[in-house]
């Protein structure tokens, strides 16, 4: 029943947290005294952006993005970066695709040429055990 009444507190229901069990208050924090200034200005903000690689590099000159990577900016967006992926991870995919249906079409027309020389699973099959089934009787003979 205090499980109940715990979740269906008022202060649950204007986003205070339930603490369970414990009815300790945490403790403030002291502040410390603030730190003496930096020796070195520095800007209040940074450009949001990101150092590629030299394979981020290739990446963005193969997904046409930049023609050389000599033009590429010392920091990109990290969109730039996740489409340039994303464009080179289409393309492999498609190759894969094409060299899979490339191997399939080789595949049908080697069996159709072992068919025309009358060459089969079957036969192979046959003639490989035949050949065990003749060793077995050589060794069982000596």
């Amino acid at each position: 029943m205090n499980f109940v009444r715990s979740r269906l507190s008022v202060g649950n229901l204007f986003g205070q947290r339930v603490r369970g069990m414990c009815n300790k208050l945490p403790e403030a924090k002291p502040e410390s005294p603030p730190a003496a200034p930096a020796q070195e200005h520095r800007p209040l903000f940074k450009t949001p952006g990101y150092r590629p690689s030299n394979l981020d590099r290739k990446i963005l000159v193969w997904a046409g993005r930049f023609k050389s990577a000599e033009q590429i900016p010392d920091t990109v967006s990290f969109e730039m970066i996740d489409n340039a992926r994303n464009k080179i991870r289409v393309k492999a995919a498609y190759v894969m695709m094409a060299l899979t249906i490339g191997a399939c079409l080789v595949m049908v027309v080697m069996g159709k040429k072992a068919a025309g020389r009358n060459e089969s699973l079957t036969v192979y099959n046959l003639e490989k055990k035949a050949k065990w089934r003749e060793e077995f009787q050589k060794e069982k003979t000596q």
